[in-house]
């Protein structure tokens, strides 16, 4: 086909699915919170597509903090950064990453969806490698970058215990042996296990964090599919977090129905496992609210058979009655399709008070919503160990006038001194939020 012609399709492609059902009536802010409103579903024949084009940061321009804080960039330049994660030194690893080349699939559908992610700044291919950064005088803008691993595989979430450093590549989780202060890694990896991949792959992320006690890991994997339309015989393994034994390389099934589930975290108040999952599509503008739940080992979260609990998706087939009784109702909703992926706890944050105890969410930002969700980092409070208001604007301004992307926000993770790190993948930057007048 003809390259300017197929330019020009792709364009009509998207502008006829974009206007293909009406915006959403009700604002986001109705789906969010621990008991969110949840319309009745609706499925359009062809998905709603309203995504933000990637346009990158011009010159002088930031995103915007909340008040009484400020936002520099930490490192720019970078190449899709996706995760970030500091070391007890003060040093930053940032995962520098996108999905990896997957089989090419005929149709409409995928031809259409390649085309979204281009315009979403996701269609590059990935460096598949992990960058050190450290800010070694205290000014609060990295000096020293180097590559600390390269050759991996679509990385994404790293953890360390001790001396050993494990990097959860799309495929496996890795260990690699770490001396404080060195600024690469050469030493070939070791598998601990391997995580559900193939050649499909359509959720790739794989995160990985540490027990507080370091003697268990525990891993997400997403589903591969929106709600089961591949075959459930593809969804073996996933849409799940998995425990993880590093001494003996056994796994168990922590809990499953997750849909894709990313950001993890512990909240020190009650010992709980929390994470941020994104739900699924095609049900409509307010349909379904991506969600912050604590993690009960065991526990089945609903998907693909129901969603927020036991709301039957009627879609997937065969039935599972059985299943869908299990559902447990998430702690708290984000909003629908606001594409929420980095968490951290707040401890060691030097922010205003208001930011003191809570969860930091990056959200990278809906692809098919109208009006757009997402696009920020917000923050969500919590008392006695359990969410307690709304969320909090931190960061936004990611989304210009003009309905283009100058950034897309992904991993968050509090510096040694205190600053918010936030991994903008489509800026291609580590923004750094403080409170004024702070380094």
């Amino acid at each position: 086909m003809n390259p300017t012609r197929h330019s020009l399709l792709a364009t009509a492609a998207l502008v006829l699915l974009a206007s293909c059902a009406e915006p959403a009536n009700t604002p986001v802010t109705v789906g969010v919170g621990p008991t969110p409103q949840l319309p009745a579903p609706s499925t359009p024949l062809i998905p709603t597509v309203h995504i933000a084009p990637a346009v990158g940061w011009p010159a002088g321009v930031m995103p915007t903090t909340a008040a009484g804080m400020r936002v520099t960039a930490f490192a720019s330049g970078l190449d899709h950064p996706r995760w970030v994660t500091v070391l007890p030194n003060g040093d930053v690893l940032v995962a520098e990453s996108n999905a990896p080349k997957r089989p090419e699939h005929s149709g409409v559908y995928f031809w259409i969806m390649g085309k979204v992610q281009a315009r979403a700044g996701a269609g590059v291919p990935s460096a598949n490698r992990i960058t050190l950064l450290r800010d070694a005088d205290g000014d609060g803008i990295a000096e020293v970058r180097t590559a600390f691993l390269e050759g991996l595989n679509s990385p994404f979430g790293m953890t360390l215990v001790g001396n050993q450093l494990y990097v959860a590549n799309t495929d496996a989780v890795m260990r690699y042996p770490y001396v404080a202060g060195e600024t690469r890694i050469a030493a070939a990896g070791t598998k601990v296990v391997d995580l559900p991949a193939g050649p499909f792959n359509h959720h790739w992320t794989k995160n990985v964090i540490a027990s507080p006690d370091g003697s268990k890991l525990y891993a997400t994997v997403g589903s591969n599919s929106n709600a089961g339309e591949n075959g459930l015989s593809m969804e073996e393994g996933r849409a799940a977090i998995w425990e993880i034994d590093p001494a003996t390389k056994m796994q168990r099934l922590y809990a499953g129905g997750l849909r894709n589930p990313n950001g993890m975290a512990w909240e020190p108040t009650t010992g709980a496992l929390w994470t941020v999952a994104n739900e699924r599509d095609d049900l409509g503008h307010n349909l379904v609210p991506d969600y912050l739940t604590s993690v009960r080992d065991g526990g089945f979260y609903g998907w693909p058979w129901s969603y927020y609990g036991q709301h039957v998706d009627e879609r997937v087939e065969p039935k599972r009655p059985d299943l869908v009784a299990k559902a447990i109702v998430p702690d708290y909703a984000l909003g629908s399709h606001v594409a929420a992926l980095g968490l951290t706890w707040s401890e060691g944050n030097s922010l205003p008070a208001q930011f003191a105890s809570g969860m930091f969410i990056g959200q990278h930002g809906s692809w098919n919503r109208e009006p757009r969700s997402g696009y920020n980092v917000v923050f969500v409070p919590f008392a006695a160990g359990r969410p307690s208001g709304q969320p909090i604007d931190v960061l936004t301004g990611f989304v210009n006038s003009e309905g283009k992307a100058h950034g897309r926000p992904v991993g968050v993770a509090i510096d040694r001194r205190g600053g918010l790190l936030v991994a903008d993948d489509v800026g291609n930057v580590i923004w750094r939020v403080t409170s004024d007048g702070a380094k």
